[in-house]
């Protein structure tokens, strides 16, 4: 995984400040390739509680994380109870890291 301890403790921080404290936060994509360079930080927030507006909280979660750990690219994915998933939810369930 290419993120610091530093880094996964401060992401999962900031996914609990904005989707509270039962969020779980998957790594997933080439950031879980220890061989690969670069690359963009592919997250998937899971909550087990409805939430209103998940794309908001999702932009306000990558500002968060931008003023945290700078100028990168965050891809961030979120599911609730209520979200129907495609196969990009699956493959980072299954593939991902849990942070």
């Amino acid at each position: 995984m290419r993120l610091s301890p530093q880094q996964s403790l401060l992401i999962k921080r900031q996914a609990e400040t904005v989707f509270g404290a039962g969020a779980k936060v998957r790594l997933f994509g080439s950031r879980t390739d220890d061989t690969a360079r670069g690359g963009d930080i592919d997250l998937l927030v899971e909550t087990q509680e409805p939430i209103t507006d998940p794309v908001r909280r999702a932009a306000q979660l990558s500002a968060k994380l931008v003023m945290s750990l700078g100028e990168q690219r965050f891809d961030i994915l979120v599911i609730t109870p209520q979200t129907p998933l495609q196969p990009i939810h699956r493959e980072a369930i299954e593939k991902g890291v849990l942070l």
